[in-house]
């Protein structure tokens, strides 16, 4: 038996920590979005309770079929007024801790799926 090792044909999350993520070779310590379709962008949101509508319309606009919530350290729930974007346009929202937002996305992304993550990073 011959084994390969996998491959991941789009960009994924190679390590994390407490305050910060790996893409690539590029480690980073504020808020990002990363998409399954290889977008990748600052998402501008310190703190969670900085939150609001436009941040989760930025994310409607990439049209995954899927968004991952990294809410942080720990698991919190966006209000549901701040999600209206991607309710509209039928979108799905999984909210977990960032660190499981991660290796979700990377599972998912490695699958092919239309997804991306939107990671909260607190400093």
């Amino acid at each position: 038996m011959k084994f390969h090792p996998d491959t991941i044909a789009v960009q994924s999350i190679r390590s994390y920590g407490a305050d910060w993520v790996q893409v690539g070779e590029d480690r980073l310590t504020h808020s990002v979005v990363i998409a399954s379709n290889g977008v990748r962008f600052d998402w501008h949101c310190k703190r969670f309770e900085d939150l609001t509508f436009e941040h989760f319309e930025q994310l409607a606009a990439q049209k995954p079929e899927l968004v991952i919530f990294g809410s942080g350290l720990r698991l919190r729930f966006p209000p549901a007024n701040l999600t209206r974007a991607l309710i509209e346009q039928q979108i799905g929202l999984e909210t977990m801790d960032t660190q499981a937002a991660c290796r979700t996305y990377n599972v998912l992304a490695g699958e092919g799926r239309q997804v991306a993550v939107a990671l909260l990073i607190e400093a």
